[in-house]
């Protein structure tokens, strides 16, 4: 069957079971009752801090068929998936279900695992390094499960998705399971991935580093949600925790980008006392973070908040009174820790309340202006972050999806031309976040915009912008660059690309 962007879906596919096509970015099929959650009880004498990870798998009642998550707010730095997989797979036990908001190169031991039938299943919204090529080259048993930030929340909330046990890597814990992320070696920040988990997974086990004197506030998970703590001599390494690298791009060609990224913000008129505003880490993101840091300054532009991954810089924005509030899902870098740590003007969010589409009312509904970028982008706008040019997993949607939905001006930045290969196709290898979301895609060759919004169309024609059909910048790049060859796949799905609804927006072929 064909979905509503025209691609072709399974009805059925082995290993995910019966897929409910993607019907378009606002349809919302399926909404379901929230899941419940399993409660148990502690007394008072009870003493939740065991000796080792073992012990927490005994209590647990680890077993074949499970569903274990873990979180990524430890980013490359993290330590403790790798340690639970490692006693798991000493057990000698099968069939395990990793469900990790993202997976890293630091995870490669997944690899064996994989390998070996310890894990057969990965649900994450982003997946890097060797367990992206394994699952490329098909080595996990059932078709791995991408999703979107506010999707593996809403997944999770409504049973889509159950947790038989949450390993929460906790940088600072107290012996009654009350986490934040703000104190110790390991200092993440905001834990917003980490909340659905210990919401509704049956047992909740905190790993830490850092073990303080109750109660450790503020409080970021609950205690009330904590079956264990295990304390470690190390959940992971700062230097892969937050690099403190994200920097505003040097590149003529990418500040070129950005300036006309900011022109069409302006044209927009939705630069304005009150606005609100998102973009990534990358250079040319936040080149354009620093253009509209200029136009607001020179304007006296006050807005309401920033949100996202945050950054440095635009904790600098927020500093300077820019922003009133700051919306926070995970700290990107120190000075986003350091931020977090002093006011409560910046505030942590959970996934779902950052992105679930089926709550009652994500903090994506309200941006008004989201930056993001691509790999990918075809003729109808529709974008792929999730596939290299060679057909393999090498990233995933995360919040791109989320954000896209809710803003009301979505720009893609990006270099016309990306390792020799045209950034624009007729046919994308794979489709993330649907063209009904996307505005605008600004190139250094010039700027294309959904036809869906002649509103736009119309407020960009009185600039001096160089507006175009993506069909003649599409004709630009391919001329520089010639066309590329199709990728050739096989029969076989790696993996299940899901909309932030949980209905099936693309899937994934084995590459031949």
């Amino acid at each position: 069957m064909k979905n509503f962007i025209g691609i072709d879906i399974p009805e059925y596919i082995e290993g995910y079971g019966k897929v409910i096509p993607f019907q378009g970015a606002y349809e919302n099929p399926v909404i379901k009752k929230k899941n419940g959650v399993r409660e148990s009880a502690v007394g008072p004498n009870e003493n939740k801090v065991l000796e080792s990870i073992d012990e927490a798998l005994d209590k647990a009642n680890i077993k074949d068929g499970m569903t274990v998550s873990f979180h990524h707010h430890l980013r490359n730095g993290d330590y403790v998936l790798n340690m639970v997989m490692e006693r798991i797979a000493a057990r000698g036990i099968k069939d395990i279900t990793v469900a990790a908001s993202s997976i890293f190169p630091v995870h490669a031991p997944l690899v064996e695992y994989i390998k070996e039938g310890i894990v057969t299943q990965i649900v994450a919204s982003y997946i890097s390094g060797p367990v992206a090529k394994a699952i490329s080259e098909g080595l996990l048993n059932k078709p791995a499960i991408m999703q979107t930030h506010g999707g593996r929340g809403r997944a999770i909330e409504s049973g889509d998705i159950h947790i038989d046990v949450a390993f929460v890597a906790a940088p600072a814990a107290d012996n009654y399971g009350n986490i934040n992320g703000l104190y110790g070696k390991s200092a993440c920040g905001a834990l917003g991935y980490a909340i659905a988990d210990c919401q509704y997974a049956d047992k909740v086990i905190a790993i830490t580093d850092n073990i303080v004197p109750y109660p450790n506030c503020p409080i970021e998970i609950s205690q009330i949600y904590v079956d264990y703590i295990v304390p470690v001599e190390s959940i992971g390494d700062p230097e892969g925790i937050v690099s403190g690298t994200t920097k505003i791009t040097k590149d003529p060609v990418g500040l070129k980008i950005a300036k006309m990224a900011a022109g069409v913000m302006k044209a927009s008129g939705l630069i304005k006392n009150g606005m609100s505003f998102q973009t990534g880490a990358g250079g040319i993101s936040l080149a354009v973070a620093q253009e509209l840091k200029d136009i607001m300054i020179k304007e006296d532009i006050k807005g309401s908040f920033a949100s996202g991954g945050i950054t440095g810089y635009i904790v600098d924005m927020f500093r300077e009174g820019l922003f009133e509030y700051l919306f926070d899902v995970q700290c990107f870098d120190l000075k986003a820790v350091e931020s977090y740590s002093q006011t409560h003007k910046h505030q942590r969010m959970s996934a779902s309340m950052y992105g679930n589409p089926h709550n009652k009312g994500a903090v994506v509904n309200n941006l008004d202006i989201v930056i993001l970028g691509a790999t990918e982008i075809d003729t109808n706008f529709n974008v792929n972050v999730t596939t290299g040019s060679d057909g393999a997993i090498m990233g995933g949607s995360g919040g791109h999806s989320d954000t896209a939905a809710g803003a009301k001006l979505t720009i893609i930045v990006s270099n016309l031309m990306k390792a020799r290969l045209p950034l624009i196709k007729d046919k994308i290898t794979t489709v993330n976040t649907p063209g009904e979301t996307i505005d605008v895609l600004v190139t250094e060759r010039g700027i294309a915009v959904n036809p869906r919004r002649q509103d736009l169309i119309e407020k960009l024609k009185a600039t001096n912008l160089p507006v175009m059909s993506i069909e003649e910048l599409k004709s630009i790049s391919e001329k520089l660059t010639g066309k590329p060859k199709d990728i050739e796949t096989e029969d076989n799905i790696v993996a299940v690309v899901e909309y932030r609804d949980g209905t099936v927006i693309d899937v994934i072929r084995k590459t031949k």
